[in-house]
């Protein structure tokens, strides 16, 4: 009777974890094997017939017969007498099967027993769920805000799996209220005991990208390809896109009449500025194309081709370079190259705002108040004296000086 009950609150796991049969069966006779080992030391000669469907648990110990006063080992042997209690036939050098009841491994045993269970169907369950997010790498996955902390936010999807958000993979923008839905990418998972950690970013390229996908047909479709994306999150992005078709216009595709398509992928990304661009194997096309909306002069690649030299009139160069330098760092990952700009003209004055993007604004308008808003003026002035009219630091002035003479160099 204790056999059926014990099955019966074991059947309960099988309709809560939605475990298969067989693999309720695999895990109860694993669970059964240990106890008897540590009860009787071996497992190898007992029979376990489970049937949880209907309850029923068998476990039987097999032993020779051997003649009275020659047992060496209780688990493996049975003397004569003690076999013929159980059958008046048996004689020695015989197989005796006998039942072994569950109450006879002790009530400290079967609550181990329960507890060992309960334990390796959390392991079976974790591993489940370890393989099931592996194939979700790299994938957009929704989830839904659970609780806020300093660090991270965890989230919690339909079935109850935990996913994290860490801190440094929100957008800098990003703000959530518990039980807000919350998109991202699968970025790993890992086995941290036998526990996934299924880690979820908002500020990886691929979100980017799986997000064009989901939300511009023609990429899902295969007939826009993705060439490559970079992003500094919340931010500034660039996208790469390409066709095999020359009917269709990528670009134009991709960002839809007065940017209809791109706008409900620049909202989930907090406004983030998207520049998308054709891509093309003519590197000098592909660089000029990269800085946008900068209009290029020239470019002059190094024989390495590792490195431009971007040639762009005066009033170009701050677009090139985009707000704190967003614009070039992204054009530079975007193509692969180390973009140098120059200015054109160099032999003639340069307005010390054409410097902004290397000079603060601050100490550019310290040089203003005394008048001097050309890069020449400051180069032909002394710099004691510069120091002293600005109230500058040395440092900065001579820094200041050195970014100026780099202008004017061959």
């Amino acid at each position: 009777m204790e056999n059926i009950a014990l099955i019966e609150s074991f059947s309960e796991f099988k309709d809560d974890k939605l475990i298969d049969r067989v693999t309720l069966m695999a895990i109860l006779e694993d669970v059964f094997r240990n106890a008897l080992k540590k009860k009787f030391g071996s497992d190898d000669n007992f029979d376990i017939i489970i049937n949880p469907d209907k309850g029923d648990l068998e476990i039987w110990r097999n032993r020779i017969v051997v003649a009275d006063g020659e047992v060496e080992d209780d688990n493996q042997e049975i003397s004569l007498t003690a076999a013929q209690r159980i059958e008046p036939d048996f004689e020695v050098g015989e197989d005796v099967s006998e039942e072994v009841k569950l109450i006879d491994l002790g009530r400290r045993s079967i609550l181990a027993l329960r507890q060992n269970l309960i334990s390796k169907i959390h392991e079976h369950d974790n591993t489940n769920i370890y393989k099931q997010f592996k194939e979700l790498e790299g994938e957009i996955y929704t989830a839904e805000v659970h609780h806020i902390r300093h660090r991270a936010i965890i989230m919690l999807d339909d079935e109850g799996n935990e996913i994290i958000l860490p801190k440094d993979r929100q957008i800098p923008s990003d703000f959530f209220r518990k039980g807000e839905n919350v998109r991202g990418v699968i970025e790993s998972v890992e086995l941290k005991g036998n526990k996934p950690a299924i880690i979820m970013s908002r500020t990886s390229p691929l979100f980017l990208e799986k997000l064009f996908e989901s939300e511009i047909p023609e990429v899902f479709d295969g007939l826009i390809t993705v060439k490559k994306v970079v992003r500094i999150p919340g931010e500034k992005a660039k996208v790469a896109v390409d066709s095999y078709d020359d009917r269709i216009d990528p670009v134009g595709a991709c960002v839809g009449m007065k940017g209809s398509r791109i706008h409900g992928i620049v909202r989930e990304l907090g406004n983030e500025n998207i520049d998308v661009i054709n891509y093309t194997n003519n590197v000098q096309l592909y660089i000029t194309r990269a800085l946008s909306p900068a209009k290029v002069t020239s470019i002059k690649l190094n024989e390495e081709g590792s490195r431009a030299e971007v040639m762009l009139r005066p009033e170009e160069v701050s677009k090139a370079i985009g707000r704190g330098g967003h614009n070039i760092r992204l054009a530079g990952q975007l193509t692969g190259f180390e973009i140098d700009v120059f200015r054109e003209g160099v032999e003639e004055d340069v307005e010390l705002t054409e410097f902004s993007d290397e000079i603060d604004s601050w100490i550019i308008e310290e040089f203003s108040k005394i008048g001097l808003d050309t890069a020449k003026s400051i180069l032909e002035q002394d710099m004691a004296d510069l120091i002293k009219r600005t109230d500058l630091e040395e440092e900065t002035v001579t820094e200041v000086i050195k970014i100026l003479k780099s202008e004017f160099e061959d």
